[in-house]
Formats: structure tokens, C-alpha cells, sequence
């Protein structure tokens, strides 16, 4: 019986046909030595690239020490990590995890915690977005409230209420003396690649204070460094009471974490949460030396400068080619909308050795390793315009 089964895997991925057994850097190098040129970055995740080599020192020097003991005991590594994120953001606690998703969950946790610490009774509701996307758990489903997941997996959870993106009307009307946070993306990325504007992030912040509720960030993807700054609400000169942050923050190890002020955490005490494996030996090592290679003098600086020319080569690429429709985002979180089908035009890249990653509304992402040289922006370019003449022949 078990002959006739093509994959021992649950097909919730689909088919996948192209498979990687080696990186370097900006490259990929597939089962059949084929080279390709990654602006995908494993989902915005290698933000130092592929095999760093201060990231396998660290890796390789933790492997010959400790791997896991638990959180049941004190880990000083773990301690000074913590610190350190603190140091570098608005945050003055730290609950490490394994994911994004498990970030975004226990910054759920931490509002309901916060209020019922308050005995503030009535606010049940957290607002969230139109287009965001928080992860797969039933509580993330909960706060997106996607059609195509109400249909497969109802009943949701109560206690989120959806309004329109960037609507600050709609934000003044819904939000009120029931609200217990506001929960949204700093930059959207699999509902497209869209910001959110620094003047619409600032009257949240605001609405937030006159209403006693929360202000939680998910930076899972726009965090660490991806936008020029470590942290994307640094542009906004506000400070959340929680964000959500991974991806980006282990360079490709599972890796996340959750952040908080002392004031938004005063109800998780012991017992509250817990993670067995969060913020293990391994992922601290890995961790720690990805903020230490992004806070260096020069890092963020080569971001922005990479990030610009990349930009202003695809904004003349925009002005040459009526395919391309909209070039949205923010530093080396880019996204393009195409005339063609996002899908076609990721598939398309793919062939001539370009990956990328498709999102919402059509959009193709580009988001590439932090450590990217002008050479490879160049490289990437001559792809993309390949691609696009293709489709316009």
C-alpha cells in the first residue's frame, strides 16, 4: 500500500521541484550545480546571507558546548542577549521563541495579561487590518480573519475586529473603551508590500494613549535591519507597547522573540507562558552575533546605500516598461506589482536564475540578503528587464 505514496510529506506546500543543497552569500546552489541569485532570502530570514562565517563560527563553538537544558535554568547568554535587544529598541523585556508566530501568540497573551492585571473587564477587542497576515495559528487566523481560512477552519476565535488598512475614519470610529490593543504590521508584507504610513502609525499610537489600549507591532518580516533602520518603527519616532519579531533576527536558525515595555508585561508572571525550546543555547549564539554584525558602524549604512541604488534602478526600470505598475516598500523590503500574474512573473525569474517571493495584490517581493553588493543589484536588474521584454515580445 505504502508504494503508491508519491511524498511522505502533507502536501500543504504544493509541488516543489527545485531543490538547494548549498549557499553562499546572495547564492543558491541547486541539485544540478545550477547558481541562482537569492532575493528571496528564505521569506526575508538570511538577512546575513547563506552560511555567514561568523554564524557558523558561532554556531560550530556553542555545538561543542550546550545545546539545550531547558528554560527551567538560568542562562547568563540568554540573559545579556535579552539586554542587548533591549539596549538597541524601545523594549525592557524579552519572552524568546522558536517563531514569528509563536512572537505574535505570546504578544496576544501579554494584552490579555495586561488588562486583566488592570481588571479593565471590558476590553476584549483587539483591532487589527485588512491585508495583514500574522501567521497560521488559530489566534493569527482569528486577528486576519481571511475568507479562505474561515472556510476551512471555523470558528475562529472571538475578540478581533478587522477594518480597512490605512483608514484612520474608520480606525476613530471602531476603536473605544472595549479596545484592548491595536495589532498591525509595520509594513504588510504577504498582503503585498504595503507600509504603513508614518502619519497613520502615529495617530494609532495616539488613539492608543487616549483609549488605554496597547500598540502592538509585528515586525516579523520589516524588523532587523531590513529597512535601513534595526527596528522599521524607528522611521516613525514612536515606540510600541509589544512587537513580534523573527525571521531576520536568526539569519535562517528558528529563531524569534517577543518585546515588551515593563509596564505592558506586568501580567506575565510565573507560569504564564513558557516555551521549551525558546531562546535554547544554540538559537542564542546564532542570535547574538546576527545583532552584533547588524548594529556594526557601517552595516545599516550599506543598506541604505545598496537599497537606494537598487530603487533608482528600478524606478527607471518602472519608467521604461508599462509592465511594471507600482514599486512599493521600504529599504531592501521591495515589492513590484506587474501587469502579468505575480505567480507567472515569480516562475519566470526563477528560470533565468533570479528567486523571489510572490505576496498579495499581485505583488513580486524582492528581498534580498542585507549583505547584497551594487554588482548583484546590477545582476538582479538585468534579469528582471530579460523577464520583462520576454513578456512584452
Amino acid at each position: 500500500m505504502r508504494s503508491n505514496i508519491k511524498s511522505y510529506i502533507m502536501p500543504t506546500y504544493g509541488e516543489r521541484k527545485l531543490e538547494f543543497i548549498r549557499g553562499k552569500g546572495a547564492y543558491l546552489y541547486s541539485n544540478k550545480n545550477l547558481k541562482f541569485l537569492d532575493f528571496g532570502s528564505g521569506i526575508a530570514v538570511n538577512s546575513l546571507g547563506h552560511c555567514h562565517p561568523q554564524l557558523i563560527k558561532s554556531l560550530n563553538n556553542q555545538s561543542k558546548k550546550l545545546w539545550h537544558t531547558s528554560n527551567l535554568y538560568l542562562n547568563k547568554n540568554q540573559e545579556e542577549y535579552a539586554k542587548a535587544l533591549c539596549y538597541n529598541s524601545f523594549a525592557e523585556k524579552v519572552f524568546f521563541t522558536n517563531s514569528g508566530l509563536e512572537s505574535i501568540e505570546c504578544g496576544i497573551k501579554i494584552i490579555r495579561s495586561f488588562h486583566k492585571f488592570h481588571k479593565n473587564k471590558e476590553k476584549k477587542n483587539i483591532i487589527t487590518f485588512e491585508g495583514s497576515f500574522h501567521g497560521r495559528s488559530f489566534s493569527a487566523m482569528s486577528a486576519q480573519k481571511d475568507k479562505k481560512n474561515i472556510k476551512h477552519f471555523g470558528p475562529l476565535l472571538n475578540g478581533f475586529i478587522k477594518i480597512p488598512f490605512n483608514n484612520l475614519a474608520m480606525l476613530k470610529k471602531t476603536i473605544d473603551s472595549r479596545t484592548s490593543a491595536v495589532l498591525i504590521e509595520t509594513i504588510q508584507g504577504e498582503g503585498g508590500i504595503r507600509p504603513t504610513p508614518i502619519k497613520f502609525l502615529k495617530e494609532i499610537k495616539r488613539l492608543c494613549l487616549k483609549n488605554n489600549a496597547l500598540l502592538f507591532l509585528d515586525e516579523v518580516q520589516c524588523g532587523f535591519g531590513r529597512t535601513g533602520k534595526l527596528f522599521c518603527y524607528e522611521w516613525s519616532k514612536i515606540e510600541p507597547d509589544i512587537m513580534a519579531v523573527a525571521k531576520g533576527i536568526g539569519s535562517g536558525f528558528p529563531f524569534g522573540a517577543c518585546l515588551s515595555t515593563s509596564a505592558a508585561s506586568v501580567g506575565m508572571s510565573k507560569g504564564m507562558h513558557g516555551s521549551t525550546f525558546g531562546g535554547n543555547p544554540l538559537a542564542i549564539s546564532v542570535g547574538r552575533t546576527v545583532l552584533n554584525e547588524i548594529i556594526k558602524k557601517n552595516f545599516m549604512k550599506n543598506v541604505n546605500d545598496v537599497s537606494t541604488y537598487l530603487w533608482s534602478k528600478l524606478n527607471e526600470l518602472k519608467k521604461n516598461y508599462k509592465e511594471i505598475i507600482e514599486i512599493r516598500g521600504v529599504g531592501l523590503m521591495i515589492g513590484i506589482k506587474t501587469k502579468t500574474n505575480n505567480l507567472k512573473f515569480v516562475d519566470l525569474l526563477a528560470q533565468n536564475y533570479l528567486l523571489t517571493v510572490p505576496a498579495g495584490d499581485n505583488v513580486t517581493r524582492l528581498i534580498p540578503p542585507l549583505v547584497i553588493t551594487k554588482k548583484e543589484v546590477d545582476k538582479a536588474i538585468k534579469i528582471i528587464t530579460k523577464v520583462i521584454k520576454e513578456i512584452n515580445d
